[in-house]
């Protein structure tokens, strides 16, 4: 494998049709491009087949993010999206990112659904770690004003207000933590709230199967591979009831899905799980079964299998 840089993180839509005329003298097969925050438009220009992968589409989400002339960009880009691509064969990560692409003008037909895997020789339960003696609950991932978590914050408001004993774990790092520290300040919820900042792959295992359960509240996602990490290592998950995350947390069985906006529905779920045991380990056992569905070998499979049907569909052989 051989990596080809070019561009920054705004400016690589610009610079990567060059960067692939500059690969002199070599012949693909196919290009997999994936479309991450802006496409490339590739069928547009290259000569070379092009089979899609998408993770995630923004859509109005962007504005929620990024500076309003990004957001209009990638917005815009995305809408611009069906004519450049309408024949090509797409790989999405859920049926929420499929349903969203239909839904913009693609073919179902075009489009196969390959759910990501989850490493289970890392993410397994550990018998001799316990979990944490307080009502602890954790967050691990990027620190975004899209993630959501804002709702979190204000139902750890009013579970507080109640005598609440329990605790919320932040793990991550991004361009809105300081932002969700001043709410933690200005709701005084420093005892019940903790910043724990970037933690290493180590850490992050230990916290996943030390929660008491794992929270999830973005209104929008392509999937939710922590959710699945967490079920793996036996731990249940509460989990915004939007898309993509719907598909990684199965309801009542690995978590709960719940109402993104509505903070007496994250309230009553945290307590729920705060009081009793019996419905923790429940969810614990159920978090095992679903995870179990999800490896990596399974979506290589299915990936290799949509690789040689994209060639095959272009006339291509491997």
């Amino acid at each position: 494998m051989e990596v080809v840089r070019a561009g920054s993180r705004y400016t690589f839509p610009l610079h990567a049709r060059r960067a692939f005329r500059r690969l002199d003298g070599k012949r693909f097969d196919l290009i997999v491009e994936d479309i991450n925050k802006s496409p490339l438009f590739t069928p547009r220009w290259s000569d070379t087949p092009v089979a899609v992968l998408v993770p995630h589409l923004f859509g109005t989400t962007a504005f929620r993010e990024a500076w309003p002339p990004v957001a209009s960009a990638v917005w815009l880009a995305e809408r611009r999206m069906l004519p450049a691509y309408e024949h090509v064969p797409i790989q999405a990560i859920s049926r929420s990112t499929k349903e969203d692409l239909v839904g913009r003008g693609f073919s179902a037909d075009r489009i196969r659904v390959v759910y990501p895997g989850v490493d289970h020789r890392v993410y397994r339960p550990d018998p001799e770690l316990a979990r944490f003696q307080q009502p602890t609950f954790a967050y691990v991932g990027r620190l975004k004003r899209y993630k959501g978590l804002d709702v979190v914050l204000s139902a750890a408001a009013e579970l507080d207000r109640s005598g609440w004993p329990g605790r919320i774990l932040i793990a991550g790092t991004g361009d809105d933590e300081e932002r969700l520290r001043r709410l933690v300040r200005d709701r005084r919820l420093d005892k019940n709230v903790e910043f724990l900042g970037f933690v290493a792959e180590e850490r992050k295992v230990e916290l996943l199967r030390r929660a008491w359960a794992i929270l999830y509240p973005s209104p929008k996602e392509g999937w939710g591979l922590t959710n699945v990490e967490a079920a793996a290592c036996g731990t249940a998950a509460v989990a915004s009831d939007s898309p993509g995350l719907r598909e990684s947390v199965a309801h009542e069985r690995s978590g709960y899905l719940v109402s993104h906006h509505q903070v007496s529905d994250w309230v009553a779920r945290l307590r729920e799980l705060t009081d009793s045991p019996e419905l923790r380990d429940r969810l614990g056992r159920g978090a095992l079964e679903h995870a179990a569905g999800y490896s990596w070998d399974r979506a290589a499979d299915e990936t290799e299998a949509w690789l040689d049907a994209a060639l095959s569909g272009h006339g291509g052989r491997r």
